[in-house]
């Protein structure tokens, strides 16, 4: 856009959370000054939220790295050093580690910052696979592993993900989601609020399903409390009730309708009420409103995937859509068809399930990763296989994963650990070394993942607003030195022509490998007309009937039935109905983006939000007061907190907020370690896991005094 008096106009994105929001940023003196909504996007549509409004914050940040930094273990204090030597020091060291005790003994872990970077998914990967550890782990497992998995085992591609429909449905079903606050998740909804309003306009209807009243219950048709973890029981029962009133139908190229109907035989609505509270007549009401509606989606998020039955649920939900016939249909459950396809290309990897474990628990892996509930053992435990060395890369475990306090612990006895981060954090203070990259701002950037799961198909590239310094490095080019430097270290086994591949996959830049990702589709983009269309270009909405053309399975058939869940059937089973305990949620707020949104005053000033919700009846009934300081206490740790009367909570269910936990000893993030609160992953569980790896950080048991 034109300069104007000194003042640059840009057009920009907000890549912090899973809409990327296309901005309009004013900048002057090389700092964003002003973040507004960019209304000719075709997917954001104008639409802005807080920390949009922040994204020049986080360039601007005083405390954020700019210039790699050692650590004096002796001392802990922090030294700048030049990129070379810093790059060869990380090289060494886990080159050393790898050639004395094998490669299992470094350990990798990717945060969520990965996937809102360009560079971080065209290069990271490449690091990973140069780096040949059996041990990387990621924030995946304590997210979405249940909807990838899924995914892979019954479409044959672990993001060959149904999006609901939601700009056409007439009957929006949601359990455990929050895109009031989140703006989607697996489902990149930018201006939901305003995208409800117009469901609503023609006569659509959304009912919510949750054990809190949350910002989206709040604004929703219907909302029904359900106790933490029930929601497989609930989800069986609907889809049971589908085979009781004859509207079970199945495609052509669907198998295990059968298997399917025999699985669920047990699980009614009477036996959903017992373990959920919802009323056994509103469960067959909602499973018929949905099998009539012109249009119904199911969707279900973070609440579902991370309980201990999260791939059952994911499972479940997908029948729903399949058996009501709102697979691949208009207002449904549908295929994005995205300028850039990773499924079809085969950029992103198909999946997989239980190719290897973990060396002390024996945790499967899903998509080449285990479980990070595994992580601290597997550094603590000694034997053959044991982590010595750590490299995170844009992640802070110790707040984002089960039991984080002992992590956290486990971490500070590493033989080394290198991380690539912005920040000094609760995780990178145990660091060597901090390698850090570029902001969002100074890089170019095209959202790979999240056009594939975006409600309406677009495209758009972003150039870099502001420059990087001269003596800056993007996160590929960091990953590219590690991997070529480390690997020539460690002698790699590989022919010259493997070391030639290596030289030239890590050396092309993102953006060149998006103008060829671009070149070799078909959807008619290239990146001169997205550079010409910097506001993005609209590829209308999502499209049906991509079924059984887009299948991945080995056979081209959807499994309805996949033997893995079917077996994890009989552990849910034995479950008891629900004693008399609290259940532990976690909660986001749209001021929040996990762990990494603290240190911006713009996002933390105002009212505090860290407490403990609870139902007045749960305070009476233990003797406790509104505002009252409280221990909580699970199995594996107790932390003191606020906590707050209110009747948004279910009885029985209390919540704290996820990313909290700031000022340890050693952070660098003074705004940070000013914002109240405590981790709630103190408290949760490592032992509670899905069948996918996936922690189950939702209804965890806990006593409050």
């Amino acid at each position: 856009m034109a300069e104007q008096r000194g003042v640059d106009q840009h057009l920009g994105v907000c890549n912090l959370c899973e809409a990327v929001c296309g901005l309009l940023l004013t900048v002057e003196g090389g700092r964003v000054t002003s973040a507004r909504g960019n209304p000719d996007d075709p997917l954001s549509r104008g639409h802005i939220c807080p920390k949009g409004v922040a994204i020049g914050d986080v360039h601007a940040d005083p405390d954020r790295l700019r210039r790699p930094v050692r650590r004096d273990r002796a001392t802990g204090t922090w030294t700048e050093i030049g990129w070379d030597e810093a790059f060869d020091l990380v090289a060494d060291r886990l080159a050393a580690v790898v050639g004395e005790h094998g490669r299992a003994a470094l350990g990798i872990y990717l945060g969520n910052p990965n996937v809102h970077s360009l560079g971080s998914m065209t290069h990271g990967t490449g690091l990973v696979k140069a780096l040949r550890t059996p041990n990387t782990y990621s924030a995946t497992s304590v997210d979405q592993l249940p909807h990838q998995l899924m995914a892979h085992l019954m479409f044959g591609h672990q993001l060959l993900l149904p999006i609901p429909d939601i700009d056409r449905t007439s009957y929006f079903l949601v359990l455990g989601a929050n895109p009031m606050a989140s703006n989607g998740s697996l489902m990149t909804v930018p201006d939901f609020p305003g995208r409800l309003r117009e469901l609503k306009a023609r006569g659509g209807r959304m009912v919510v399903l949750d054990p809190r009243r949350t910002e989206t219950a709040k604004v929703a048709s219907e909302h029904h409390f359900l106790r933490p973890g029930s929601d497989p029981w609930v989800l069986l029962a609907m889809v049971r009730q589908l085979f009781v009133d004859g509207t079970a139908t199945a495609p052509s190229y669907a198998v295990g309708l059968a298997a399917v109907e025999e699985a669920v035989a047990g699980f009614t609505p009477e036996l959903a009420e017992q373990h959920s509270g919802v009323p056994a007549d509103e469960v067959v009401r909602i499973a018929r409103d949905l099998a009539s509606a012109r249009g119904g989606v199911a969707y279900g998020r973070i609440g579902v995937s991370t309980a201990e039955f999260g791939s059952i649920c994911q499972w479940a939900i997908n029948l729903l859509n399949v058996l009501t016939g709102n697979l691949d249909r208009e207002g449904g459950a549908m295929f994005t068809s995205p300028a850039i396809d990773v499924v079809g290309t085969g950029l992103i990897g198909r999946g997989g399930h239980g190719r290897r474990a973990s060396r002390v628990r024996g945790l499967p892996e899903t998509s080449s990763e285990l479980p990070v509930a595994a992580l601290r053992e597997e550094i603590e435990t000694p034997g053959d296989g044991q982590i010595r060395a750590m490299l995170t890369l844009s992640g802070n475990p110790v707040l984002s994963t089960p039991d984080g306090a002992r992590l956290d612990q486990a971490l500070a006895g590493l033989d080394f650990m290198a991380a690539v981060d912005i920040y000094i954090n609760e995780t990178t203070r145990h660091a060597d070394v901090i390698l850090p990259p570029t902001t969002a701002l100074e890089r170019d950037h095209y959202d790979l993942v999240f056009h594939a799961l975006a409600v309406r198909n677009t495209a758009r590239f972003t150039p870099a607003v502001l420059p990087k310094d001269k003596d800056a490095r993007h996160d590929w080019q960091i990953y590219r030195e590690l991997a070529l430097r480390t690997t020539a270290r460690l002698g790699s086994r590989g022919s010259l022509l493997d070391r030639a591949k290596l030289w030239a996959r890590m050396s092309i830049s993102p953006t060149r490998l998006v103008q060829v990702l671009l070149a070799r589709g078909d959807s008619g983009v290239t990146i001169t007309k997205l550079r010409k269309s910097p506001q993005g270009i609209d590829l209308g909405p999502l499209r049906p009937d991509q079924l059984p053309r887009r299948l991945r399975t080995r056979d081209h058939t959807l499994d309805l039935a996949p033997a893995l869940v079917l077996d994890d059937l009989a552990r849910l089973r034995a479950v008891a109905p629900p004693a008399d305990e609290l259940l532990l949620i976690g909660r986001r707020h749209q001021r929040d983006c996990n762990s990494w949104m603290h240190n911006t005053e713009r996002l933390t000033k105002g009212r505090p939000r860290h407490q403990l919700l609870m139902h007045p009846d749960d305070l009476a009934a233990r003797g406790l007061v509104d505002g009252a300081l409280v221990t909580v206490t699970s199995r594996v740790g107790s932390v003191k907190v606020d906590v707050q009367a209110s009747e948004d909570m279910m009885p029985g269910v209390v919540s704290l907020p996820h990313g909290y936990g700031h000022g340890r000893s050693g952070t660098r993030t003074a705004v940070a370690d000013g914002v109240s609160g405590v981790s709630i992953n103190d408290l949760t569980d490592p032992e509670r896991l899905d069948v996918s790896g996936n922690a189950a950080l939702s209804g965890v048991p806990v006593t409050v005094g």
